[in-house]
């Protein structure tokens, strides 16, 4: 009995890695206007999308979230080539997140701030759906999130650890109801 439990649960575990893996988020239709973009630090080509966004008049405004508190704006908007008035009027940088559950909580104060009902969500593929999943579950019902994937070629192990991330976060998403 306790094989056949087993067997089942390794089964259901092997076909939803299966799913993980090949069907990873797409990026957003470049039609889709938001109030603003969100982009947490950590993966190649979030923050030159979300400034694409941005540049393309997609949303208004951007928070970066998870900045490390060692980065200055000049040296931020010098490594990604923003104009100052850009910095100045469109551009937040965040300092207080340290993963993909303290971007969300730093996005949610920030949407609360600045009154955001709708958003662009961009970060790369395989951390799409972890992301994605923490903000459901930390902003008010009536923001509208756009999944914007930023897309990868990730190792086996990266989609092997993102993978059993997705699965803690969903768990403690079940322990909070």
């Amino acid at each position: 009995m306790i094989r056949r439990i087993l067997s089942v649960l390794f089964l259901v575990w092997a076909i939803g890695f299966l799913w993980f893996v090949v069907a990873l988020p797409q990026p957003a239709a470049d039609t889709i206007r938001t109030d603003a973009v969100i982009v947490p630090t950590g993966g190649a080509g979030r923050i030159a999308r979300g400034l694409e966004v941005l540049d393309q008049g997609l949303a208004g405004k951007m928070l970066v979230s998870g900045v490390d508190p060692e980065v200055k704006p000049a040296e931020f908007a010098a490594e990604f080539d923003v104009a100052p008035q850009a910095m100045e009027c469109c551009v937040t940088l965040g300092f207080a997140a340290v993963d993909t559950r303290s971007n969300a909580a730093e996005t949610a104060k920030w949407v609360a701030q600045n009154e955001v009902r709708s958003l662009r969500l961009v970060t790369t593929d395989w951390h799409m759906r972890r992301a994605a999943g923490e903000l459901d579950r930390t902003l008010p019902e009536h923001v509208t999130v756009i999944r914007d994937a930023v897309s990868s070629q990730p190792d086996l192990g990266t989609l092997f650890l993102e993978y059993h991330k997705l699965l803690a976060s969903r768990a403690a998403g079940l322990a909070d109801l």
